[in-house]
């Protein structure tokens, strides 16, 4: 179990957390996709998730939640129903804590709020897609606990991109 931090609190994402999701998700995609995703495919996908593109998601239902330290948002997450036919009902669709804030642990509580809000919605098992490249993300995934269950490749512009479902059982 994780030890409690005074300076976190985790919660549901509001209206007015749309700028600061859309910048955590700017800056947490350029450290973890520059490279990976070619350049002007990676600008593009982050110009089009803007603050207006969140606050439709947060308009959408309960399924982004928001890490706060400090009083800042410095990470998010979104979550629901899976998206892959199988035995994993729930889905971690994106985690990522800001680049300044990673190495401290805030990751792993933002994972447990996760599977925390999909046990309280009754889904059973886990599922989580990662880009193989990410070695961050998948080494994560591979320290709590999830393992390789499934690969499949997406094709950005002229790459091909190999992607690895960790999964975790009820």
């Amino acid at each position: 179990m994780l030890g409690s931090r005074s300076d976190i609190k985790i919660r549901k994402g509001k209206l007015a957390d749309a700028s600061s999701v859309a910048e955590t998700f700017r800056q947490s995609w350029l450290q973890a996709y520059r490279g990976i995703i070619p350049h002007f495919h990676l600008e593009n996908m982050i110009r089009r998730r803007g603050p207006e593109w969140w606050m439709s998601v947060i308009r959408s239902g309960d399924s982004l939640i928001v890490l706060e330290k400090a009083g800042a948002i410095v990470g998010y997450a979104t979550l629901g129903f899976s998206r892959t036919r199988g035995p994993y009902q729930g889905e971690i669709y994106e985690l990522y804590v800001a680049p300044v804030h990673q190495g401290l642990g805030l990751g792993e509580h933002l994972f447990e709020a996760c599977r925390h809000g999909l046990d309280q919605r009754r889904l059973k098992g886990l599922i989580v897609w990662a880009l193989a490249e990410n070695t961050t993300a998948t080494d994560f995934y591979w320290r709590r606990g999830g393992r390789p269950v499934k690969q499949a490749f997406e094709t950005i512009g002229d790459q091909k991109l190999e992607k690895i479902a960790f999964a975790w059982s009820s």
